[in-house]
């Protein structure tokens, strides 16, 4: 630790103010968190919000010294409107409706005790990325981004000489049908691709403006991702001998690396760039 932050943890004992104050939202917003664990607890979703959440908490706690002194007026104030919201909602709409509006509330109060120049979009994503949403966006979304990875495979496989064509969410390969399952969706890919966007960009200090304008690359490097992945292993479960279930999840785990890899490397070279200018 240099003694600059020393220095300022000495002389700033007000820095504990923003840890009080999101604390006691937090504990506002309590029957939502509950609503979270409880849907992570009984299996109606997986755990991936934690390490979104664990990662928030962390970059909170490494930058305590640099919180400001007073908050912005305008962002405290979002936060508490739309903690109201949040709990009043409890009574009219869906539960993840509720906790959307809570992890907004938790998220504008935050940033009202960042810096001036701090980025806030990445922390405000990694927010977002706490909510249990995966098993609500494969419920809303999965058959259709099946279709569409469906599509663009069989259109990959006929380019390289394969007899390929959709039937739904499904494949006729060389004469044999492939389903194209819920898990060849591509959403906890995208979760996952989206957690790697904001943490490099968290960690980078990366400004909000590239780091949205980057944002559209990792839609795209997902798609391709998911396309490449399906692609590679409906040709060899369409072969006689099928494809064992171990080379089946290395396949898929050396594609989301690939994924995740590029999206950090998409992220970092413009938080680089936008260093050097």
């Amino acid at each position: 630790m240099s003694a600059a932050t020393l220095h300022a943890l000495r002389c700033r004992p007000t820095y504990l103010a923003p840890a009080g104050w999101l604390g006691l939202q937090a504990a506002a917003l309590w029957p939502h968190g509950a609503w979270m664990w409880a849907r992570v607890q009984d299996g109606s979703d997986t755990p991936l919000g934690l390490a979104a959440l664990a990662l928030l908490l962390m970059l909170l706690a490494a930058r305590a010294a640099t919180l400001r002194i007073t908050p912005h007026t305008g962002w405290l104030g979002a936060g508490v409107a739309l903690t109201l919201a949040a709990n009043a909602a409890l009574w009219v709409a869906p539960p993840l409706a509720c906790a959307l509006l809570a992890a907004l509330a938790l998220a504008a109060a935050l940033l009202a005790w960042l810096p001036a120049d701090a980025p806030r979009a990445p922390l405000a994503g990694l927010a977002l990325l706490a909510l249990p949403w995966i098993a609500s966006l494969q419920y809303y979304g999965g058959y259709p981004l099946r279709v569409i990875t469906a599509q663009a495979s069989a259109w990959l496989l006929q380019a390289a000489g394969f007899a390929a064509e959709r039937s739904g969410a499904a494949m006729m390969v060389e004469g044999r049908l492939v389903i194209v399952d819920a898990p060849c969706s591509g959403v906890q890919m995208a979760w996952l691709a989206w957690f790697c966007a904001c943490a490099a960009a968290a960690l980078c200090r990366q400004r909000d403006a590239p780091f949205l304008r980057r944002l559209p690359w990792v839609g795209a490097i997902v798609l391709a991702g998911n396309v490449l992945r399906n692609s590679l292993l409906v040709a060899l479960e369409a072969r006689p001998q099928g494809l064992a279930p171990a080379l089946h999840e290395g396949i898929g785990l050396m594609v989301l690396a690939l994924v995740c890899a590029g999206v950090i490397a998409v992220m970092s070279q413009g938080a680089q760039r936008e260093a050097r200018v």
